[in-house]
């Protein structure tokens, strides 16, 4: 597929892509027989993985648009799902507490690493595929050995606060990582320690998402609880631009419109391992409640 793609999990138990220019629908999935947490492309733009309450996630074929697996093994919701760089292992994370390693190709679990205490709320690989970055609920980061399943290394704040999202730099020699006290955190993971914080925005309640954004300059992107998107000076930490458009109320605690995540709109050619725009910095967000709109966000220079 060439065509620029935007994909979007619900409550309704679908999954829909869209045309981000036209903002037209071109397929919806359907298959999970509860809410879907979580989506992620194949680096080379071909398969789908959706992650469900109903404890399953499902590989998609993208050009045919057919069910090709159902990987089963969870025992409590899936929360989180990824791709490695090569596309033939997959990484989840659920309410159950664990990690779980699977091949696409068979279908089947490879590993299962009893992570954390409290529910797993995101996962991923590094650039090469040889490490995997969980958090949770408990507040720890936990770094794994890919191949072995080995814990080697806990990364936890001294507030220990629940952690939202997490994910490796695109050179993997850092984590950034959101928690719940309205706090992004950069760690150099090879001696523990936390080398830039970024505030300003809101998140106390919902899992919020974050990254990094390497074209036109080096920034932190993250949603937020009043409905705005905020983007930091990856090296001042200073709020360079807060996005609005969103609708909701401030500090409203399950009020209307929170903002819950932010990413980037890939070419599918080109959305492998640094997962950059090859071009343009664009920021896909989307917000819930009263909102249910997805905004996408140019730079006015590239567009």
């Amino acid at each position: 597929m060439e065509a620029y793609l935007r994909l979007v999990q619900a409550a309704d138990k679908l999954v829909k892509i869209w045309d981000p220019y036209t903002g037209q629908i071109l397929k919806t999935y359907e298959g999970h027989h509860e809410g879907i947490n979580d989506v992620a492309w194949s680096s080379d733009g071909d398969f789908l993985a959706s992650a469900s309450d109903d404890k399953s996630i499902i590989l998609w074929n993208m050009e045919q648009g057919d069910l090709v697996k159902t990987l089963q093994g969870h025992t409590n919701f899936v929360f989180c799902v990824n791709f490695n760089p090569r596309s033939n292992l997959l990484v989840s994370g659920g309410y159950d507490e664990t990690v779980r390693v699977w091949d696409v190709a068979r279908g089947r679990s490879l590993k299962v690493l009893p992570a954390h205490s409290d529910p797993v709320t995101a996962v991923g690989f590094n650039h090469d595929g040889t490490l995997i970055v969980s958090c949770a609920m408990d507040g720890l980061i936990r770094i794994w050995d890919s191949e072995s399943g080995q814990c080697l290394k806990t990364l936890v704040d001294d507030d220990n606060p629940i952690c939202s999202h997490v994910k490796f730099s695109p050179n993997s020699k850092f984590i950034l990582a959101a928690t719940q006290d309205s706090t992004v955190r950069l760690w150099n993971y090879q001696n523990s320690r936390c080398v830039k914080t970024y505030t300003g925005h809101t998140n106390r309640t919902y899992c919020l998402s974050t990254c990094l954004i390497t074209i036109n300059g080096h920034y932190v992107v993250s949603g937020s609880e009043d409905a705005k998107v905020y983007i930091w000076d990856l090296q001042s930490r200073e709020v360079v631009q807060v996005l609005e458009g969103h609708r909701g109320k401030r500090g409203a605690v399950g009020g209307g419109g929170y903002f819950f995540g932010v990413c980037f709109v890939w070419s599918l050619a080109d959305a492998a391992a640094e997962q950059t725009h090859p071009g343009k910095a664009i920021i896909a967000s989307a917000s819930m409640e009263k909102d249910l709109t997805i905004r996408l966000w140019y730079d006015g220079n590239d567009r």
